[in-house]
């Protein structure tokens, strides 16, 4: 065979004929080249488009054709008829439709894929023509196939017609038409939906139909229901797909047709329909028992997802059915049956996790009935929650090691994750069953530990307590009087497994506010976490509740102090935890010594720190390089996670909703705080770190960090660093300017700028990194995107705390304002200042000329925050600017008359409460200055 030619990319080759296009998807099927195959796409797409895409698309439909072109031919046709409807004469809506119905007849026996694409073309022109146009659709299209068609025999031709009844209402949920369209044609195939029902069930019912005509109509069903078919008119059919679930072979498609039937928005209203469908819903127990035994797990799924579906969604209407409250309670424990179906999940089950969300939904409908209401269903359903407890901490468990032991790592997680889900619904449920759960629970773990003659499994035990974990660590359990037992019983439990010693673990993490309250009890818990810090295996959840006690507890610890900085000390050195763990152990260490009086805190870190400081000496006088650049930065970030929790003055919790920073309620201890002290006496090898690795920037932002989170905790007590630190800031910036830095500078600002002592050198660092910031913006700002929105919060920060520092003679106030109406950042706050500056008026032009086009449109809303400012803060002067500044004709634009200016100016300056509206005003405004007024453009703005 001769290979055909290749496309080309030229304007000539633009000649879409049926044989160029049957080349480039030669070339785009078979070609190895992928440049070629590119090219060959992206022609053919516009050949799609084309108008000759109408000779050429029914050319390729032949029947010599192969089908890769043959479906090419018709996915052109759908592409024309449905994106390019309004080309297509009027006169020609029959022709077409008939060449369709022709087509589709051909290919009825021919390719599937083929099939498909004309059915969805003939769809389209379908929902383009009715209901006007092409009246009762879908009656003519039943008629034309039901009608003997010349040698296409009658399976093959009613396979074609439910293919077609399929896509349409598919095509019509894609379909681009305009929205008032769709609503009609909605309507019109709602009204259709009396010529379909009667074909489907007659196909359904007949003994004689084959399965693959059967299975059409069940996914027919599916289609059909979507479009919100009301449930009363497809109840018999609903009916029949339930008959068909014994069918292996329709089981899938059936389950699908009956899901989307009931979870339909409007099946609410169908009550008694709905009640019909309970009995047949409980009738499917026996299929289901029988998958269980079989281990058959598609059938299992199937038969949940449909009693879920009904459960959860009506479950409201099906519960204020008071006379068939039976059969709705036989409905929620056949649900508790597939919520505890047999198997671990995901490997030997998947359809329990289906089950959770119903459980939800149910408890909300019975909490939200009047109480009276609630008190009768809470007497039926609160025992089905403890036994949904029970179930759920069953399926929760381990299974055996050596089961364990074969999972992939990917079924771990996936099981990880299903045991979260089980958490969340535990939670969920502690809302409707109070104490008593917990009650509960610590019964059962109380009867397994004490009883000697029956030996428990540790997943058994592992499960009890992860229940306690799971309530505890988001609800209070300070008042449960079952909390001092389960401390107790702690320590009995035989842990000799990694997955119950983490639990152990979490679980005594998530009770450390209750032992802030109870400190008597620490000495039961405390050695079982310190031991657990040993073992990399029990890294995370070792690390974090030791955390959580330190900080939750620190004021009980001192007497524990010792032994716990001793056993971290050994850890870190003996690098048993990963970083971040680390870096969390550090946190704990900075919350316990936070409690302890001043000279024991220099003792402790003295010891902690050293063994750092001598490393990174020895790392300062190495040559830079990718592994001791590692070192210095975790020593760094040692020192920052040490310093951000290490704070020895009193403080109130935050504020109600979280909002406001700590309060401090009492002085610090007199002399100098610990943390500075430390920081003065590193503050020497800090800069020898800096000198040599100043051109990384993740060394520098570790540095910056040490400083930033101390500063952060210590508030006012870091000021004897405030001199020498500016000091360092200012060279750092001036040698290799960085984000970091100017983040720092920010904090500064922010704490130290108001108080006359610190405000010098605050002062030089402000006037020195703004002045290096303004000559990088002048090569070009897009090359630092992190230190231009670092730059903007500096001086957004400087002006909401000290706007004296603009009032330098050193500082370029226009240039700051010029940058900032640059880079469109923090424009608003600016503005206000430069009123005071007397430079209101550049200020006005500026943002005056943007807005007439010589800015890009989408820096509007910010120009508009300038005017609404200025309007608000200073409205007499902003009357007059604006006068001054759109007296010059052309200015903004050309395209303005002297009335658009005046209207303009009226509308902002009366505007001086309503942001939205103003930002509205200049939109308008700009459109008309760049001629875009009532265009297509001006449409999508």
């Amino acid at each position: 065979m001769e290979t055909p030619g290749r496309i080309a990319a030229t304007p000539d080759a633009l000649d879409f004929t049926v044989e160029n296009v049957e080349t480039a998807l030669h070339q785009l099927y078979y070609d190895p080249n992928i440049e070629n195959k590119n090219l060959a796409q992206k022609w053919l797409m516009q050949a799609q488009v084309s108008p000759q895409a109408w000779q050429f698309c029914w050319a390729l439909l032949s029947p010599e054709k192969v089908p890769e072109i043959q479906y090419f031919g018709a996915s052109a046709l759908h592409t024309k008829i449905s994106r390019y409807w309004s080309d297509i004469p009027t006169d020609q809506y029959e022709s077409l439709k008939s060449q369709l119905f022709s087509q589709i007849a051909c290919f009825s026996s021919g390719s599937k894929m083929v099939l498909t694409r004309l059915c969805v073309a003939l769809a389209s022109l379908a929902l383009n023509t009715m209901p006007e146009a092409w009246p009762g659709a879908v009656a003519e299209m039943v008629r034309v196939f039901q009608e003997d068609g010349g040698g296409v025999d009658g399976r093959a031709r009613c396979l074609a017609l439910l293919e077609l009844l399929t896509v349409l209402p598919e095509e019509f949920q894609t379909s681009r038409l305009p929205q008032y369209r769709k609503g009609q044609v909605r309507g019109a195939l709602g009204r259709e939906w009396g010529s379909v029902c009667p074909l489907l069930q007659q196909l359904l019912r007949r003994t004689d139909s084959p399965g693959a005509v059967k299975a059409r109509v069940l996914r027919c069903l599916s289609s059909w229901v979507l479009l919100d078919v009301p449930l009363s008119e497809s109840e018999g059919l609903v009916h029949d797909c339930f008959s068909a679930l014994p069918d292996p072979e329709l089981f899938d498609t059936a389950v699908e047709a009956i899901v989307n039937a009931i979870s339909q928005p409007d099946s609410q209203r169908y009550v008694n329909t709905l009640l019909k469908l309970v009995p047949q819903v409980l009738a499917l127990q026996e299929q289901l028992r029988e998958a269980v035994q079989n281990g058959d797990m598609e059938t299992c799924h199937g038969i949940c997802r449909i009693a879920v579906t009904l459960g959860e969604n009506h479950s409201r209407t099906l519960l204020e059915q008071v006379d068939h409250w039976q059969s709705f309670l036989a409905l929620v424990n056949m649900i508790m049956f597939c919520t505890g179906i047999p198997g671990h999940y995901p490997v030997n089950e998947t359809t329990s996790s289906l089950t959770l969300t119903f459980w939800y939904t149910l408890q909300d409908e019975i909490m939200s009935f009047e109480s009276d209401k609630q008190a009768v269903y809470l007497q039926v359903y609160r025992p089905v929650y403890f036994q949904l407890v029970d179930v759920l901490l069953h399926k929760a468990q381990f299974p055996s090691d050596q089961e364990y032991a074969s999972w992939s790592s990917d079924e771990k997680e996936q099981f990880r994750i299903y045991r979260v889900d089980i958490s969340d619904t535990l939670m969920y449920v502690y809302e409707m069953l109070g104490s008593e759960l917990l009650s509960n629970l610590y019964d059962k773990l109380g009867r397994l530990l004490t009883n000697a003659e029956q030996p428990t499994s540790w997943q058994h035990t592992e499960a009890l307590l992860y229940g306690f974990q799971s309530i505890a660590e988001t609800i209070d359990v300070n008042y449960s009087d079952v909390i001092p037992g389960l401390i107790g019983l702690i320590p009995r439990i035989n842990i000799n497994n990694v997955q119950l010693a983490d639990t152990v673990m979490f679980t005594i993490g998530a009770l450390a506010e209750w032992l802030a309250d109870h400190p008597v009890m620490l000495s039961s818990v405390l050695p079982l976490v310190l031991q657990a810090l040993g073992n990399p295996d029990l890294s995370v959840s070792s690390v974090s509740t030791l955390k959580k006690i330190c900080r939750e507890c620190k004021y009980d610890l001192p007497q524990y102090a010792t032994n716990i900085v001793a056993v971290s000390q050994e850890v870190l050195i003996k690098q048993i935890h990963k970083t971040s763990q680390c870096m969390w152990l550090m946190q704990a260490l900075g919350f316990l010594l936070s409690a302890l009086p001043v000279e024991d805190i220099l003792r402790n870190l003295h010891s902690l720190i050293t063994p750092y400081i001598q490393q990174l000496e020895k790392l300062a006088d190495e040559t830079p390089n990718p592994s001791n650049k590692l070192a210095i930065i975790h020593i760094l970030g040692l020192l920052s996670n040490l310093f951000t929790t290490l704070d020895i003055s009193k403080q109130d919790d935050e504020s109600a909703d979280g909002s406001a920073p700590p309060v401090k309620t009492a002085p610090p201890p007199p002399g100098p705080n610990p943390v500075v002290v430390v920081l003065q006496q590193v503050f020497a090898l800090i800069q020898t770190v800096l000198s040599k690795w100043l051109n990384d920037s993740q060394v520098v932002e570790a540095v910056c960090a040490i400083f930033e989170k101390s500063v952060k905790t210590l508030l006012h007590d870091f000021a004897p660093m405030v001199s020498q630190l500016s000091e360092m800031l200012g060279q750092m910036y001036s040698t290799i300017p960085q984000a970091s830095a100017l983040d720092l500078t920010r904090q500064m600002v922010h704490i130290f700028a108001s108080e006359t002592d610190h405000f010098p050198p605050i002062k030089a660092l402000f006037e020195l990194v703004t002045s290096v910031t303004l000559s990088i913006f002048q090569q070009g700002p897009r090359d630092h995107p992190d230190i231009v929105d670092s730059f903007m919060q500096l001086q957004a920060q400087a002006l909401k705390r000290k706007p004296d520092l603009f009032l330098s003679e050193s500082l370029d106030v226009k240039a700051v304002f010029h940058c900032g109406n640059h880079l469109s950042l923090n424009l608003t706050i600016l503005s206000v200042f430069l009123v005071v500056q007397e430079d209101g008026k550049l200020l006005v032009q500026a943002v005056l000329e943007g807005i007439g086009g010589g800015a890009s449109r989408s820096l509007m809303d910010q120009f508009a925050d300038v005017l609404f400012c200025l309007n608000k803060h200073c409205f007499s002067l902003l009357a007059v600017w604006l006068k001054e500044a759109l007296q010059p004709p052309g200015f903004p634009s050309s395209r303005i008359t002297a009335e658009q200016k005046d209207n303009f100016s009226h509308q902002i300056l009366r505007e001086r409460v309503n942001k939205r509206r103003v930002k509205d005003i200049v939109k308008e405004f700009t459109l008309l200055c760049r001629g875009l007024h009532g265009t297509e453009y001006a449409a999508e703005y």
